[in-house]
């Protein structure tokens, strides 16, 4: 039997497919897995016929697939879910099926959520009429799905019946409040994908948070219909609670603090409200939802600011929840006494507390290290970004640099000797300056990001044709020594290769013009062999080397070994046994994937 996959791994796969899907369709999902687990349940208990209870998932899943549809086809999917309630409402009243309570009285919890999907997206994206028309199709469709799956008018009271036109009113304002923000006002409108973007961030973020809440709700809808809204006060304030908790990464202390409010008032309240504890339970005198919110908050703070900045407001929580305990635990509605009771109440709040307190330090060491591994990542992204563009600057600029400085030197020797010589030599200078100042350009344009990433110009010169480039820059002659050359390349090259190949020639070349100032020729060798290019520049300078004229960084090798690390290859560089400076290089042709893929 396979391992189950670790709770990180499973927590991941898990909001991957939420993003996948959508919050509107992952909600949609847990209502129905819900929903089969209760009519699944009735339907195989011994309380009254078996498998009957089965003939509620055929309008179940009509609801749900008209709440999958509105996202395409909103109008459309809106009148067929009208249809959809009024159909299977004829279809439980004639059959007598014993359709259960959610949220609303006899309607399920997937017909609830996907009948605020369809009223959500119906008034969001159909015209003004169509949507009117839709949402009131939706409205009386709901109607008649509340009221006529009873099996007679008798077994509607008053209670029932303003209950559920309470709440219907409220999931009708929470669905089109949003929906008529969220509408386009002119053909400029910001597209819909950057919409409520922050509330989808916030969904994204809390959806464990949010399901528990969803689910303990959905008990205390049940338990204020058993009391026949005389606990509509105590659902407000868990609603309210639930709300705060949702919102709370945004700003975690005051949420806290405003949650210790809502729940001493609703402490407060309950007395006065005349409930027996057997109507509506609330786990050590707090209401489910109440707990879940309280927890959650605390986890969210903890994350946020650690347990040393926090520790008063969830003392100021942990108060008003002993005073909930004392005043709303007893069965007989007095205050509770039991010295035993309250050992219990407060060993398990206690234990809550720590779970919560745990998950949020736990949260707040994976933001950490999180955080630490992005700081790594744009720091060596900086680093290499800046080496690289020194290894540009030196290689390039300096390149040009050099020749004219060695052009202006000649020049400079020649000048009252052989005049024609002198102005040859301005020739070649001025030369050498616009190519440097049009490197310069490049390298600026490559800095503020106006070219491609990966087509900047100097990747096109050694993407074109290699043999071509060498060519030119042994003839352009900046560094003052004639050079010969032999060259076998084959004329598809990888890019990379190419590019720090004409960049190593390119600086060999510079060091020949600045150090071998008795040199009379250099040597260029390009060729592949055995899978890799070999570059080899020798010249035939044999004076102990000097200070070139405006010094030198002692930046050409560090770059040049740098070059050939990040292509993997070798390098190697010295006196030759004939007495000059020799540079040789073997990088490889395939890259590091390639060559594990031979493998």
């Amino acid at each position: 039997m396979p391992a189950a996959p670790p709770a990180n791994k499973l927590y991941a796969r898990t909001v991957a497919l939420v993003r996948r899907i959508g919050v509107p369709s992952a909600v949609l999902l847990a209502a129905l897995l819900f929903d089969l687990v209760v009519t699944t349940q009735a339907a195989l208990d011994d309380a009254g016929p078996r498998f009957v209870d089965f003939g509620l998932l055929p309008g179940i899943f009509a609801m749900v697939g008209c709440g999958f549809w509105a996202q395409r086809r909103a109008a459309v999917a809106g009148a067929a879910g009208a249809g959809v309630l009024v159909f299977s409402t004829l279809f439980i009243h004639a059959l007598s099926l014993p359709a259960y309570s959610s949220v609303l009285p006899k309607v399920a919890i997937s017909e609830v959520v996907a009948g605020v999907l369809l009223v959500y997206y119906v008034t969001r994206r159909a015209r003004a009429g169509v949507a009117f028309c839709v949402v009131a199709a939706l409205v009386t469709g709901g109607l008649v799905a509340v009221f006529g799956r009873y099996r007679g008018v008798n077994d509607i009271d008053s209670g029932t019946g303003s209950q559920a036109l309470l709440f219907g009113l409220l999931l009708l304002v929470g669905a089109l409040a949003p929906a008529i923000a969220g509408r386009d006002r002119s053909p400029r409108a910001v597209p819909r994908t950057q919409r409520l973007r922050w509330i989808n961030e916030l969904a994204m973020g809390q959806w464990p948070l949010i399901g528990l809440l969803a689910f303990a709700m959905l008990f205390e809808f049940g338990y204020t219909y058993a009391t026949n809204a005389r606990s509509f006060p105590i659902l407000f304030c868990s609603i309210v609670a639930a709300v705060l908790a949702v919102l709370s990464p945004r700003r975690p202390a005051d949420a806290l603090l405003a949650l210790a409010g809502i729940m001493l008032l609703s402490a407060v309240v309950k007395p006065f409200l005349h409930l027996r504890y057997s109507d509506y339970p609330m786990p050590g005198g707090v209401p489910a939802v109440q707990v879940v919110a309280a927890m959650g908050t605390v986890v969210n703070l903890v994350r946020a600011q650690g347990v040393s900045r926090s520790w008063s407001r969830i003392a100021a929580v942990s108060g008003v929840v002993a005073l909930a305990a004392i005043l709303n635990s007893s069965y007989r509605g007095s205050p509770q006494t039991d010295a035993q009771t309250l050992t219990l109440l407060a060993f398990t709040a206690t234990i809550l507390l720590g779970i919560s307190i745990t998950v949020g330090l736990m949260l707040r060491s994976r933001d950490a290290q999180r955080s630490q591994a992005v700081r790594s990542a744009v720091s060596d992204a900086q680093t290499a970004e800046r080496m690289a563009l020194a290894r540009e600057l030196h290689d390039v600029v300096a390149h040009h640099v050099t020749g004219i400085v060695v052009q202006a030197q000649a020049a400079r020797l020649m000048a009252e000797q052989k005049p024609e010589v002198a102005v040859e030599a301005m020739a070649r200078i001025e030369n050498a300056g616009v190519e440097a100042l049009a490197a310069m350009r490049r390298l600026v344009r490559s800095m503020r990001g106006d070219a491609p990433a990966g087509s900047s110009e100097f990747s096109e010169q050694a993407t074109t044709d290699l043999g071509a480039d060498l060519r030119k820059l042994v003839e352009s002659a900046n560094h003052g020594v004639p050079t010969s050359m032999h060259l076998d390349l084959p004329p598809d090259l990888p890019h990379e290769v190419g590019r720090s190949a004409l960049r190593l020639v390119q600086e060999s070349l510079t060091n020949v013009g600045k150090h071998a100032a008795d040199a009379t020729g250099a040597f260029v060798l390009a060729e592949v062999t055995g899978g890799e290019l070999h570059l080899r520049v020798t010249d035939d300078g044999r004076q102990t080397a000097h200070r070139p004229a405006g010094g030198s960084g002692g930046y050409g090798l560090v770059g040049m070994r740098e070059r050939v690390a990040l292509l993997k290859g070798r390098l190697s560089a010295g006196r030759g046994p004939d007495g000059g400076w020799r540079v040789e290089a073997w990088l490889p042709l395939a890259t590091g994937e390639d060559m594990e893929g031979d493998e």
